[in-house]
C-alpha cells in the first residue's frame, strides 16, 4: 500500500506545484500525503522526459504538421506556407509544457534543491538535482525555438516574467556548464527504470549536457559569435555524445500514451519533401542499380534524364529545378540512405512498406491521372516504381487536374518501422556532434577534429545508422553534384555551373528533348553565390542525417543559415498567409518565403498580458509566423 501511495501521490503534487504552492512547509500533514522530504526526484525526471515523447494527439500537430513540415522533412502545407493553428499550439503550450513537462521537472528541480538545503539526500540526490537542470535545458530550448521570448523563471506561484532570448540562451548555457561540472560520474542509482533515456548513466548525461551546449552554442554564431565561440570551445574540451551507444534516444511502444511513436497517426502520409529530394539525387554517385533488387533494373533511368515534362498539369512558378517535370522511373543514382528512410511506390513486397491508411487501398494504388478541364483523362501515369516529390503551395488549375501530385501510394513515404511504434525516438545523436564540430572548425574555432575529419565522421556515423556503411567510401569521394549543385568531397570545392543539360520527354507527346536545369540560386546564403563550400557540405549532410527524429534542428539550421536550399511554394495562386511570394519573385530566396516560429497561444495574452507585451517587445516585430527569432535571418 505505501509503494502505491508514493506513486499515485506524485500527480497531485505536482498540481499544487501548477496552482503556485512552491512553499512545501505548507502541505497539510496528512498521513496520505507526500511530503518534499519523501517525494523522489527520479519520478519527475521520469514524468517529464516520458512526456515530453508527445502523446499522439500532440505529436501529429506538433512533430508532424508543424516540425516536419517546416523542416521540410515532408511533402506538406500549412506552415510551410504561413499557416498557423490556435488549436495545436495551445495544446502543445498549455497542456504539454506548462502543465506537464516543464512544470514537472521544474517540480524536479526544486525538490531536489530542497532535500539538499534540509541535508535529506542520498548518494545520487546531487545528480539528480543536474539530470533535472539538463532535461529543463532542453525542454526550454525546444520551447523558445518555436516561440521565441519565453520566461527563464516561471512556475514560481505568479505569473512569470519573459525574457529576451539572448538572456534565454545565455541562461541555457550556463546551466548546462554548471551542471554537467557537478554531475559525479562515479556514482550509480537510482533504478534505470526512472531514465528512459540513459538509465542514470550519469557518464552519459555529462556528455549530452556538453553536446547540447554546442548545439545551443552554434545557435548563437550568427549574432554573438564571440559567445558562441567561447562557449562552443569550452563545451568541446568536455565529454561529448560521439558513439552510437551514447545518442540520447527514447524507446516507443504500441498504444496510445506519451511514449506512442510519433509518427503512427495512419491518416498522415509522411511524403517525402521536393527539398530532400533535391538533396538525394546523384548525391554520392551511387547508382540505384547497386541499392534494390533486380526487378527494379529496368526502371532506372539515365543519368542525365529529368523525366516526363507535364507543364500543364505540373506547377513550374517554383524555383524548385524539377518543377514541371514527372520522373517515369528511378533516378540513376542517389543518396543510400533514401531507399532506407522512404518506400519506393509500388515496392509492396518491402517488408518496411506500410500500408496505411489499413482502412483503403491507396497505398498500393499507383496508377492516377492527369485531366483536362471538364475531367477528361488527358494521360494515365503510373507511379509504380518511380520516384518523385512535387513541390509544395498552390498549384492552382494546375493542381485540380492532377490526380497524382499528392497521392498516397504515388510517392515515396516513410517506411513502417518509423509508423508502428517500435523505433526509438532520437533527440541527439552522435552524428550531430560531430557536423557541429566540423561547422566550428569551418569558422576557426578550436575544436578537437579537423573540418575534414568531423565531417567524415559524421558520415560515417549516419551511414552505420541507417546499415550502408559498405557505401561510406566511395560516397564520400564523390564529386557528383545533386540536384542543388552540391557534392559530398571534403576535397572538391568546385562550383557548379549556372545550369546543365538534362534530356527529357514531352509528356503529351512522346516527342524527346532536352533542357538547361538550373542549379537554383540560394539567395539566403551568401547572396546566392555558393553552393559547394564546406559549410553547405555540412549542412547538407546535417540535414539529410537529421531526418526523421530532429525536424525542429533541421528547421532551426534553416532559420539560422538558410542552409540547406529551400525551394519556395509554388505560387500559382497568391498564397494568402504568405504575401511576399509572388509571380513576380518566386525565382529568389528571401526568409518572408519561409516560417519562422510558432505564434503564441490565444490564452496567453488572457492569462499573463504583461508576460505577453514583454514578449512581444523582445520579439521586435509581431506575433507572426513569419517574423523572425533573433538569432534567425532577418
Amino acid at each position: 500500500m505505501k509503494k502505491i501511495l508514493k506513486y499515485t501521490c506524485i500527480p497531485l503534487f505536482t498540481v499544487m506545484l501548477a496552482g503556485g504552492c512552491n512553499k512545501f512547509d505548507e502541505i497539510n500533514e496528512d498521513p496520505y500525503l507526500v511530503t518534499e522530504n519523501q517525494v523522489q526526484v527520479e519520478y519527475f525526471i521520469n514524468n517529464a522526459i516520458v512526456g515530453s515523447q508527445m502523446d499522439p494527439h500532440i505529436a501529429e500537430r506538433i512533430f508532424v504538421l508543424y516540425w516536419k513540415t517546416a523542416g521540410r522533412q515532408q511533402f506538406g502545407g500549412g506552415i510551410s506556407t504561413g499557416g498557423y493553428n490556435d488549436g495545436w499550439t495551445s495544446d502543445y503550450y498549455s497542456g504539454g509544457y506548462l502543465g506537464g513537462w516543464l512544470n514537472g521537472i521544474n517540480s524536479g528541480v526544486q525538490v531536489a534543491e530542497k532535500q539538499i538545503a534540509d541535508g535529506n539526500i542520498k548518494e545520487y540526490t546531487n545528480n539528480l538535482l543536474q539530470v533535472a537542470r539538463i532535461w529543463r535545458v532542453y525542454l526550454m530550448s525546444e520551447l523558445a525555438d518555436n516561440f521565441g521570448p519565453i520566461p527563464i523563471n516561471a512556475f514560481q506561484g505568479v505569473n512569470p516574467e519573459f525574457s529576451d532570448l539572448k538572456s534565454v540562451y545565455y541562461f541555457f548555457l550556463e546551466e548546462l556548464k554548471d551542471a554537467s561540472s557537478k554531475l559525479d560520474i562515479t556514482v550509480t542509482g537510482p533504478s534505470a527504470k526512472f531514465d528512459q533515456a540513459y538509465g542514470f548513466n550519469y557518464a552519459k548525461w555529462q556528455k549530452y549536457a556538453n553536446s547540447m551546449r554546442l548545439r545551443l552554442a552554434m545557435r548563437l554564431s550568427e549574432v554573438d559569435a564571440a559567445k558562441a565561440k567561447s562557449e562552443f570551445e569550452a563545451a568541446a574540451a568536455g565529454p561529448l555524445i560521439t558513439a552510437a551507444d551514447e545518442i540520447f534516444q527514447v524507446a516507443e511502444k504500441p498504444g496510445w500514451d506519451a511514449l506512442t511513436g510519433v509518427m503512427t497517426r495512419e491518416w498522415n502520409y509522411f511524403q517525402m519533401s521536393s527539398t530532400m529530394n533535391n538533396l538525394y539525387l546523384g548525391l554520392g554517385g551511387i547508382e540505384t542499380a547497386d541499392q534494390v533488387g533486380a526487378e527494379m533494373h529496368s526502371a532506372i533511368k539515365d543519368e542525365d534524364y529529368i523525366g516526363l515534362k507535364l507543364e500543364d498539369h505540373f506547377t513550374t512558378k517554383t524555383n524548385d529545378p524539377s518543377a514541371g517535370y514527372w520522373l517515369d522511373g528511378l533516378p540513376y543514382a542517389i543518396d543510400p540512405r533514401a531507399y532506407k528512410m522512404y518506400v519506393i511506390p509500388g515496392d509492396i513486397s518491402n517488408p518496411d512498406f506500410n500500408a496505411y491508411p489499413s482502412w483503403d487501398n491507396s497505398a498500393k494504388t499507383t496508377s492516377r491521372n492527369l485531366v483536362d478541364d471538364a475531367g477528361g483523362v488527358v494521360k494515365t501515369i503510373d507511379a509504380k516504381y518511380t520516384w518523385n516529390a512535387p513541390v509544395n503551395g498552390d498549384w492552382g488549375v494546375k493542381g485540380a487536374k492532377n490526380q497524382i501530385r499528392t497521392y498516397n501510394g504515388a510517392l515515396p513515404r516513410h517506411g513502417h518501422k518509423f509508423r508502428n511504434s517500435n523505433n526509438k525516438r532520437i533527440f541527439f545523436a552522435n552524428w550531430e556532434t560531430y557536423f557541429l564540430l566540423a561547422e566550428a572548425a569551418v569558422r576557426g574555432w578550436t575544436v578537437p577534429l579537423s573540418g575534414q575529419a568531423a565531417y567524415e565522421a559524421g558520415i560515417d556515423a549516419n551511414f552505420a545508422y541507417w546499415g550502408v556503411t559498405n557505401f561510406a567510401g566511395a560516397y564520400k569521394t564523390s564529386s557528383d553534384y545533386n540536384r542543388v549543385g552540391t557534392s559530398v568531397s571534403w576535397a572538391h570545392t568546385t562550383e557548379p555551373p549556372a545550369t546543365h543539360s538534362m534530356d527529357f520527354i514531352n509528356g503529351y507527346t512522346n516527342t524527346p528533348g532536352t533542357a538547361n536545369v538550373l542549379y537554383p540560386v540560394n539567395s539566403l546564403y551568401k547572396n546566392g553565390s555558393v553552393k559547394n563550400d564546406h559549410l553547405t557540405k555540412i549542412i547538407t549532410q546535417k540535414f539529410i542525417a537529421q531526418n526523421p527524429w530532429l525536424p525542429l534542428e533541421a528547421w532551426s539550421d534553416h532559420r539560422r543559415l538558410g542552409l540547406p536550399f529551400f525551394e519556395n511554394p509554388a505560387v500559382e495562386n497568391p498564397l494568402v498567409n504568405m504575401p511576399a511570394l509572388n509571380s513576380g519573385n518566386f525565382m529568389t530566396s528571401n526568409v518572408k518565403f519561409f516560417p519562422q516560429r510558432l505564434k503564441y497561444p490565444s490564452s496567453l495574452p488572457a492569462s499573463n498580458a504583461e508576460g505577453y507585451q514583454q514578449a512581444l517587445g523582445f520579439l521586435n516585430g509581431p506575433d507572426e509566423v513569419l517574423t523572425p527569432l533573433w538569432w534567425a535571418q532577418k
